[in-house]
């Protein structure tokens, strides 16, 4: 299984694939949501963290409800993100936020070892390269300063 970290360019976005429907099926709605929230328990303790509200509970449980409704229903699962806070706007909803290519690598590499987990698990590993394609491509779309 090939998880690389593809090199991205602030203001660049290159056309991006759904995860495969497969992913979701394998992995399931509440594995899904296990992967998700652990990725964000990585992410308190990470060179990141100072991106996301680490130090307000609430808070960041709402941020990791928001990342799993959007993953979830991008990868063909419920549309939880839709229903609760309306269209996707990605690039927006995170330009407050100063993402560099540095930052976004370090959110991805947090991603890797999870998704490897899965392999083990027994989930296809072209599954897992779709979502990690998904990953690895629209987070460049979300760099909005230079690093």
């Amino acid at each position: 299984m090939d998880l690389k970290i593809t090199d991205g360019e602030i203001g660049v976005r290159p056309p991006v694939a759904k995860p495969h429907p497969g992913f979701l099926h394998e992995v399931g709605e509440e594995r899904f949501k296990k992967l998700v929230y652990d990725h964000y328990e990585k992410i308190k303790t990470s060179d990141i963290a100072f991106l996301f509200p680490v130090n307000d509970d609430d808070d960041f449980a709402e941020a990791q409800k928001h990342a799993f409704d959007f993953l979830i229903e991008i990868s063909g699962g419920p549309k939880y993100f839709s229903q609760s806070r309306g269209d996707h706007q990605m690039v927006g909803r995170h330009a407050p936020f100063r993402i560099d290519e540095a930052a976004r690598k370090s959110w991805l590499a947090l991603y890797k070892p999870l998704l490897e987990e899965l392999e083990g698990e027994g989930i296809t590993p072209e599954y897992i390269e779709s979502f990690w394609n998904y990953l690895d491509i629209f987070s460049m779309w979300l760099v909005n300063t230079e690093s």
